[in-house]
């Protein structure tokens, strides 16, 4: 009896469960008329869960949309707001895993020591600036990311897993950079100079600039050098480097930046110096694989800097310029340069050689010493410093127990540290002071060291109990 009057009892519930629901969905409706309103709705809090709990992964992508400019490369993606997006989930997910969760352990040492005196020497000149909105609109769209993803990466990347997705990672968005400029060459989509290529150029983006862009794919040129060479990685990894050098060589070449190419040879050289003994076989190799390459990229038939110009050619000459007028800012400004941003519009008062027009500095060390005066350059020779010893210390220490350390910590040791060798020869005739390469490397740099020390001492401990059982096994067989 009562289990037949059990639905008729329950059937008020029912109709009043059904009239909740209808409301609710009525009131869903009202509110957000598109039905795929509603799925995004109840999709939020687990998207929001997940990108709190994957700082690493939001950070990554967000660096390397920054720095390889994907949603310029690819128009179709420009309006969706990427890299905002990503932004706002990093700082959401590293104010969570730091100060909530307390999850992400910080730490100190000199390379940040040495950024943040850099850092505070630019805000500085940021307020004595020549021109202040330009120095104030560079620091706030660009500036303040580079420094905090370069913190936040350092702190992040802290197992061999995560070091092996980002070489893959980066190595994957320069090939795909590296296509669309190759398909841009071949149907002479954005030539400057009628031979030179560029990506976004249209856009008003980085990568409009050829020399810009070759420092963008010499970046993970070291990354997928560093997958092919390391021999005891899987070989779903060394495919991947297989498969990027030629496009990205290919990219480079294209956009006949002597530069690129010189940052390029200092890549391979360091990798070189690894495996082959005589430094004299590796200079010659140097010498006429460099002579070879300017000749492929058809350096002699660019409009400027070719070999129709005699004498000292009108691209050098520029740079000569340049550099000429950068020295006189910082004499006149020593202490903070003219501010951040601030060469191309004050080169009209400091250039020797007014031809109508203001110019780039075209050098990485010009452009510091420019814009931050004499300390300021002191300041960042000592991070490079740093920096340089730090990465072939690592490498070093690493390389000794290569066949017992995880090869993807070997990898990233050998990809950093030539891409940092890379990216300062390249620097010296690209202005990359104040951009992604240098301070990704960075923290690349501190992320590699703090990784393998876990490592090594890991090693160290597991040697010396495998000592101790040894020593007493043969006590007892004594």
């Amino acid at each position: 009896m009562n289990t037949n009057n059990a639905p008729l009892q329950s059937k008020p519930l029912q109709w009043f469960t059904a009239i909740i629901c209808s409301l609710f969905a009525g009131v869903l409706w009202r509110l957000f008329p598109h039905p795929a309103l509603v799925v995004v709705l109840g999709i939020l809090p687990l998207a929001v869960l997940y990108t709190l709990n994957r700082p690493f992964l939001m950070v990554l992508f967000f660096v390397i949309f920054s720095f390889f400019r994907i949603h310029e490369v690819f128009p179709q993606l420009y309006n969706l707001k990427i890299p905002l997006l990503l932004s706002l989930g990093s700082l959401a997910a590293l104010g969570w895993q730091v100060g909530i969760t307390k999850q992400i352990k910080l730490f100190w040492c000199r390379e940040f020591t040495l950024l943040s005196c850099f850092l505070l020497l630019v805000i500085l000149g940021i307020v004595l600036a020549g021109n202040r909105p330009i120095a104030i609109e560079y620091f706030k769209n660009i500036y303040w990311k580079i420094i905090l993803m370069t913190f936040a990466i350092a702190v992040l990347v802290r197992s061999p897993q995560q070091l092996a997705f980002t070489l893959k990672a980066i190595t994957i968005a320069g090939v795909l950079v590296g296509i669309v400029a190759i398909q841009n060459k071949l149907g002479g989509i954005g030539l400057v100079e009628e031979t030179r290529v560029t990506i976004g150029r249209e856009l008003g983006s980085m990568l409009g600039d050829p020399n810009d862009l070759a420092l963008v794919l010499m970046f993970p040129t070291s990354f997928a050098v560093g997958l092919l060479v390391t021999h005891q990685l899987s070989w779903r990894q060394r495919m991947i480097g297989f498969i990027a050098i030629p496009i990205l060589f290919w990219a480079i070449i294209a956009t006949q930046s002597r530069g690129g190419l010189l940052g390029m040879i200092a890549v391979f050289g360091i990798y070189g110096l690894q495996r082959i003994k005589s430094k004299v076989l590796l200079m010659t190799i140097a010498i006429i694989a460099g002579g070879i390459l300017f000749v492929v990229a058809g350096i002699s038939d660019r409009a400027s800097g070719g070999a129709a110009e005699a004498g000292v050619d009108a691209s050098a000459m520029g740079r000569l310029y340049a550099w000429e007028a950068a020295f006189k800012m910082a004499v006149s400004n020593p202490i903070t340069g003219v501010g951040l941003d601030n060469f191309y519009s004050n080169y009209f008062y400091y250039s020797p050689h007014w031809d109508g027009l203001n110019h780039a500095v075209h050098s990485t060390w010009f452009g510091v010493l420019a814009e931050t005066g004499f300390l300021g350059l002191s300041v960042f020779i000592a991070l490079i410093v740093v920096l340089i010893k730090s990465a072939n210390r690592t490498l070093q220490s690493v390389k000794a127990v290569q066949d017992k350390i995880n090869p993807a910590i070997y990898a990233s040791a050998q990809a950093i540290f030539a891409g940092l060798i890379g990216t300062i020869v390249s620097g010296t005739f690209l202005t990359q002071g104040f951009n992604w390469p240098i301070y990704i490397l960075a923290a690349l740099v501190v992320a590699v060291t703090k990784t393998s020390e876990i490592a090594l001492n890991k090693i160290e401990i597991d040697t010396r109990e495998s000592e101790i059982q040894n020593d007493s096994q043969n006590e007892k067989n004594q």
